[in-house]
């Protein structure tokens, strides 16, 4: 019994000291948001208040002081963040994770960002402002790093603390530039479509290739399975940690359409969920320059920002910005490539790899006049045939530095506009409201014309010479608004009008968002920052009520069951709201995807038809292929001797989707609400773990809105008839120049990336719920509810 004891004590006290030494590691690996801490190159005292959601307001002398002091900071929050952000675009996570990434690696160091950054940091002036604010954020950082607390995932990971440099900075704008294309996963597919069942079968597309007479020819040769590359590209950003831009929303109110008469502007980016969220706001305030902004993890300019004077935020224009060309080998020099003016060699340039717990991997990259060749940056392409990559990114003088430094100390909307000029890539829409009354939204991008015989939609012609002549346009012409005479703007990632006779190529979303939007901007003109906030939140599609009547006008109900008819009933009534408790939007979306796998499958095969359901271009087409009784798509092409309709597939997709949802949620169709199967979990990289997803996942929570709403949360299909959110708005911010120190705004989960953090994901159920917070101005409002972090000079 005394044996018995003494081993039970003892235990207790193993138990005891593990408690004690795990509450001693959580209070130590806390951010620091009080106290006095020394930090090197500042000038004079420099005081930080966080405030009771973590945002640190930085109160300084100079602009200089406030950004070593925001690196600084930044990184006590987010240097797990900055870690990843940084390591993707020269292909280092595999030095991360292990050899399951590779591949993601081999793509991204092929790419040539590292490359581009380094030749942008040597076009830079080294005496300019922006270059020496850049790099006092850097110097921050790096203090950070050689001082600071190590996050828990470096620890996990065996991970060293390297210094951060501009190349870094530069890098992770590279990787979001890219993440903003969508070329890449789209124009292979089609091609392949195009190849393998012939231009009829683009037609429901609106890309049927009826732009031009030139078209690409078969080469002599085994032919490229093109959609390979679409399939390589999505896996390789699907299974990235770090996430991909998508779309967004973003209005601006004019004076005359607001109850206060001053200008009220909404944004909300719209990016794939991760944890830690995306943004980081901070505020900088010196004797002459203030800004709040949403910064980037590793970046020293914000994104997103207003003041007292201006706002500004962003979506995704969706311009084609990449192509992709069919190059040919010299038959007898395998060395070398074809070109319209004779066979060229190709550029050989060697990337090394480093692979953690394994040896380095040599990856040699072939480059054409055109770009990287994919083949050598992507497994499983069948062929030998070369396919190019051209992208304006890393093609155009990158001056990325100086036009987020630029758009982010705009003195007027005339020098916001030069800044947005700077920017060759990513294609953006910019929107601009300001405190004086102006409203504006501009593109940016280098764009070009190609030649009238060219459709970009395609791989296209690497030898002819004239499938790669671009005519550059000048950024005048850029599609844009100032100050239109219907008092609003706004932006949904929507196609513009032509500009100069001429409609640029793109991936443009669905008009559904954009409908709505102006449908409610368009009667109202007493709008106030709280009837905003609504409507950012807003979960009906102006849309899918009508492609839901559309779909029901096919069904033969001779034969329906009870819950058919119940479904029916519901979606007869449903006056497209995706809240949580309705029943319609669960109905609805099931029957959608079976009526596309029972349209578009047979054809395409199940590999293209999931890479289908993941480009934009499904999003585009239901509606009017739907309704489209002659479409070649109906006829299932596994049956013989029989040609099917759309009422056969309508109804056969119906009947489907009935009992799938009998079967996943009872037969009970009053039960089956939306909040059961479209719910949201932000992960974190090593929440993958099972044992470690408590400790670094945010949720799960059951979520209202949809796909294509305002309140855009987002998701693939499955057959699983659950519909967890993929991405959506990554903030939701709201500013009212009559009101400015009571703008407000949300974070999808908190402003720390930091576990142990009460700011890790304090703002979740805010979010969720569409609930806001101020995004303060007011100093003395400021100091009472923060908390003070001073830097001393050292």
């Amino acid at each position: 019994m005394k044996i018995f004891k003494k081993i039970l004590l003892v235990i207790l006290t193993l138990i005891l000291i593990l408690v004690l030494a795990l509450v001693v590691y959580y209070l130590y690996s806390k951010p620091t948001y009080e106290g006095a801490q020394k930090l090197k190159n500042i000038q004079k005292e420099t005081t930080v208040y966080f405030d009771d959601f973590g945002v640190p307001h930085i109160y300084a002398s100079s602009q200089k002081d406030a950004m070593t002091a925001l690196g600084y900071v930044h990184a006590q929050d987010r240097l797990w963040q900055m870690e990843l952000l940084r390591r993707i675009a020269p292909g280092r996570l595999s030095e991360m994770f292990g050899s399951k990434l590779l591949k993601t690696d081999q793509f991204f160091a092929g790419l040539g960002i590292d490359e581009n950054s380094e030749k942008a940091i040597t076009k830079l002036d080294k005496n300019s402002e922006g270059y020496e604010l850049a790099m006092a954020y850097i110097d921050g950082i790096n203090q950070y790093m050689e001082e600071g607390k190590t996050p828990i995932e470096f620890q996990i990971l065996g991970l060293k603390k390297d210094k951060f440099t501009l190349k870094d900075v530069y890098n992770i704008f590279g990787y979001m530039s890219f993440s903003f294309a969508m070329a890449q996963k789209t124009d292979p597919l089609l091609t392949d479509i195009r190849n393998k069942l012939g231009l009829g079968y683009l037609k429901d597309f609106g890309l049927d290739g009826s732009f031009g007479k030139t078209q690409i020819k078969n080469f002599d040769g085994k032919a490229i399975d093109y959609s390979e590359i679409s399939k390589s590209v999505a896996s390789l950003l699907d299974n990235s940690p770090v996430p991909a831009f998508i779309g967004s929303n973003s209005w601006v109110i004019a004076p005359q359409k607001t109850k206060n008469g001053k200008v009220i502007f909404a944004n909300d980016p719209h990016i794939a969920f991760s944890q830690p969220c995306t943004w980081y706001e901070a505020h900088i305030v010196v004797p002459d320059y203030e800004i709040y902004g949403y910064y980037l993890a590793g970046t020293p300019f914000p994104l997103l920002a207003h003041n007292r004077d201006y706002a500004y935020g962003l979506t995704m224009f969706e311009n084609d910005d990449l192509d992709m060309f069919q190059e040919e080998d010299n038959p007898k020099d395998k060395s070398q490539y074809k070109t319209a003016n004779g066979f060229q060699n190709y550029t050989i340039r060697k990337e090394t790899i480093k692979v953690k717990d394994s040896s380095d991997v040599v990856l040699e990259v072939r480059e054409t006049q055109h770009g990287p060749i994919m083949n050598d940056l992507l497994e499983g392409i069948k062929g030998t045939k070369p396919v190019a990559m051209s992208w304006i990114y890393t093609q155009q003088n990158n001056q990325i530095l100086e036009a987020v430094y630029s758009l982010s100390h705009s003195k007027n909307l005339e020098s916001f506009r030069k800044g947005v000029s700077l920017i060759a890539a990513p294609g953006l829409n910019i929107m601009y409201g300001d405190a004086k009354g102006n409203i504006a939204w501009n593109t940016s991008g280098k764009l070009y014309k190609l030649d009238k015989s060219v459709n970009s939609n395609f791989i296209l012609n690497g030898t002819n010479g004239i499938d790669d002549r671009k005519k550059f346009q000048d950024f005048s012409i850029n599609p844009h608004a100032i100050n239109p005479s219907w008092n609003y703007i706004y932006s949904a990632n929507n196609q513009p009008e032509a500009v100069d006779g001429y409609l640029y190529p793109g991936y443009y979303l669905p008009q559904d968002r954009a409908k709505r939007i102006s449908s409610l901007l368009q009667p109202k003109s007493n709008w106030t920052k709280e009837e905003v906030g609504e409507m950012l939140n807003d979960n009906t599609s102006s849309i899918t009520t009508s492609i839901a009547a559309n779909l029901i006008s096919a069904l033969d109900s001779k034969a329906f069951s009870s819950s058919e008819k119940q479904a029916i009933s519901i979606l007869k009534k449903w006056n497209g709201s995706n809240n949580l408790k309705d029943i319609a939007p669960t109905i609805y979306q099931k029957w959608i995807y079976n009526y596309l796998k029972n349209t578009f499958q047979d054809e395409l095969g199940e590999t293209d038809f999931n890479m289908l359901l993941s480009t934009h271009i499904v999003k585009q087409i239901i509606e009017p292929q739907s309704r489209n009784e002659s479409s070649i798509w109906w006829d299932d092409v596994a049956t013989k001797n029989k040609k099917e309709t759309r009422a056969e597939i309508l109804n056969k997709s119906f009947h489907e989707a009935i009992s799938a949802l009998e079967n996943q949620l009872g037969k009970e169709v009053d039960s089956w609400t939306w909040n059961r199967v479209h719910t949201l979990e932000h992960q974190h990289p090593l929440g993958q773990v099972a044992a470690l997803r408590s400790v670094f996942n945010v949720g799960p929570f059951e979520v209202p809105g949809s796909t294509e709403v305002i309140n855009n949360l987002f998701f693939n299909f499955t057959n699983a008839g659950e519909y967890q959110v993929k991405g959506g708005p990554s903030t939701r911010r709201v500013i009212d120049f009559s009101d400015i120190e009571n703008s407000m705004s949300i974070l999808p989960t908190g402003q720390s990336g930091n576990p142990f953090s009460k700011h890790y994901n304090d703002q979740a159920e805010m979010y969720n719920t569409g609930k806001f917070r101020k995004m303060k101005l007011n100093k003395e409002e400021i100091i009472k509810t923060s908390t003070k972090l001073v830097f001393i000079p050292k």
